[in-house]
């Protein structure tokens, strides 16, 4: 059976989502399960897996998706607590004072304040949140949709406390990285994810400096009364300040602590310092610049919201108890996850539940560590504790719980179905039926659905994949949705096709993280929650044609500090 059938069989079930979500427009909840039969049709027609070993892979994945949906649940169940307590508006509130000009608000609202939700929240949040904000400070909603998805992208790699990273490839690539542990080529796997958080910040640093320039040249290109980039290329010191105030601390931890605290502390702390700058009038240009009267708005920049009907946002409480669940909350996961402090090792070894010989097959296993995960603590620790801190009855607090668990829904259905997709691609190049006689040698395993994959690509592309292997991240959260079930999706395969190549897999992996949260900016089920908060239902099309090349543009960047990296030896794994 030639290698090329099996890559064009392996591509059928990510040729099945695509068309489904993208051409057909249908939602994951019902697409992901219909790429995952198709996955399996191909596993057992064609890869010949036992039915019964299929199930087994299928329910790790499940047990995996359980992983990410307590993060999921942990990370909207704040969001809902802080709006029901009253404290989620007072932040919005204290956002609308800072500075008139348009340019200086983009910065604070899009750039920093959605890069720490993202840190905190992540899966989809930061755009919803910050798009209606925007749109409350007098912003097209065409334009408040196009920014918030655009700056959507750097922090994501390190979203929802490292989600796509630690998950994500926990997921895809975990037992081969266990391999490499084994062979002495890391300390451990928790070590490998924060080799990969280095090299990846060292990927996305170029773009946190260059795309918020672009975007406001961009945003008053389009949108401007001027028609014209040097408008929003004269703000550039205060996005240069931004990026720094961003960058710094975001690099520092990548370095020091690891993928969790980068995007949320690092927003965290961003925004405070920015927000100080600009009341000070620090590298804030002269001019203040607006979008100019709305009677000359073109009518394609606005949908069913008025600008200036919007809502008007009130205090409920002081700034800083509005902000303590989340300052908690970086400070938590920071003590949680040094090693030379005893917490992480504690919640490490207690409440692990194990998953042995799925359905008796000794290969497939899988954990849950229930304390470790964020979604746990500190994300429903401090859930709870903002009842007292803001003084929050009882009922309210109840109610951000159901009505969280309520969406729990279409998300739960979806990455079920994508994860139980992901361990079948993975654990499809080793066939229980088939394992006496490789022991004997006289039979031999078809290559796996992402090695098959690869060794097509790599022998069609060749030594110019670092150009395109951030273009893969960028297709799977396009595809899915999610930068982490990206990484689930194509981690394995970017593995395997840097090993076909003989580049760096450490570098090559980077740019799938970087490429997975860049994709963000085109992300399908991102674009549809961004309409919706903004009133923009049904013109998910204009939107894409304008962050596409944002998107183009961040890929190429990406492409080329891998090549840098490559050429210099950065990491020879």
């Amino acid at each position: 059976m030639s290698t090329t059938f099996l890559a064009l069989v392996a591509l059928i079930p990510i040729l099945v989502a695509l068309v489904l979500m993208v051409g057909l427009r249908m939602g994951a909840m019902k697409a992901m399960p219909i790429a995952w039969l198709a996955c399996v049709a191909g596993a057992v027609l064609v890869w010949k897996l036992p039915v019964h070993y299929v199930m087994a892979l299928s329910l790790q994945g499940v047990s995996s998706a359980v992983g990410v949906l307590i993060i999921v649940f942990g990370a909207l169940l704040i969001l809902h607590t802080l709006q029901a307590s009253g404290g989620m508006e007072t932040i919005q509130y204290g956002m609308q004072g800072v500075s008139k000009d348009m340019r200086i608000q983009a910065i604070i609202v899009g750039y920093m304040f959605a890069a720490f939700i993202e840190g905190a929240a992540g899966f989809g949040t930061p755009a919803a949140l910050a798009a209606p904000l925007l749109l409350a400070l007098g912003f097209p909603p065409l334009a408040s949709a196009v920014l918030c998805l655009c700056f959507n992208s750097f922090p994501v790699t390190f979203g929802a406390v490292g989600t796509p990273i630690i998950v994500g490839f926990g997921a895809s690539i975990k037992g081969v990285v266990e391999a490499a542990v084994a062979a002495g080529q890391f300390q451990s796997v928790d070590q490998f994810y924060k080799v990969i958080g280095e090299t990846v910040v060292t990927m996305h640093g170029p773009m946190a400096f260059i795309l918020p320039i672009f975007m406001l040249g961009f945003i008053t290109r389009f949108f401007g009364p001027n028609r014209s980039w040097s408008d929003g290329f004269a703000a550039w010191k205060f996005c240069v300040f931004a990026a720094v105030a961003f960058v710094v601390p975001y690099v520092f931890l990548a370095w020091v602590v690891g993928p969790e605290t980068p995007s949320l502390v690092g927003g965290l702390l961003g925004l405070g310092i920015i927000i100080a700058g600009a009341r000070k009038g620090f590298c804030v240009p002269d001019d203040i610049w607006t979008f100019g009267e709305q009677s000359k708005w073109e009518k394609e920049w606005t949908g069913d919201i008025s600008v200036s009907t919007s809502t008007e946002f009130k205090a409920h409480m002081s700034q800083f108890t509005a902000w303590l669940p989340y300052i908690l909350i970086g400070a938590i996961l920071v003590i949680t996850r040094i090693d030379v402090l005893p917490l992480k090792a504690w919640l490490n070894n207690n409440g692990v539940v194990n998953f042995k010989a799925i359905l008796g097959y000794a290969n497939v296993n899988d954990s849950l560590k229930l304390l470790y995960l964020p979604g746990t603590v500190p994300f429903m620790l401090v859930a709870l504790l903002v009842i007292p801190l803001h003084k929050m009855p009882v009922e309210k607090a109840f109610k951000a719980w159901t009505t969280t668990a309520v969406k729990m829904k279409a998300a739960t259905i979806s990455l079920c179905a994508s994860v139980a997709l992901v361990k079948i691609f993975q654990g499809s190049g080793v066939n229980p039926d088939l394992a006496a006689a490789v022991a004997a040698g006289s039979a031999k395993y078809l290559p796996s659905m992402p090695l098959a994959m690869a060794t097509e690509i790599s022998d069609i592309i060749g030594g110019a994949w670092p150009m395109f292997a951030s273009y893969v991240g960028g297709l799977g959260a396009f595809i899915t949705g999610s930068n982490t079930v990206s990484d689930m999706l194509f981690g394995m395969f970017q593995w395997d096709i840097a090993g076909q190549l003989n580049l760096s897999r450490v570098v090559i992996i980077a740019a799938q993280a970087a490429g997975g949260a860049m994709g963000n900016m085109i992300c399908i089920h991102n674009i549809v929650a961004v309409c919706t908060v903004v009133g923009l239902l049904n013109r998910e099309g204009d939107i894409l044609k304008k962050t596409f090349w944002p998107f183009l543009l961040y890929g190429v960047v990406v492409g080329i500090v891998a090549f840098i990296l490559l050429s210099t030896g950065f990491s020879a794994f």
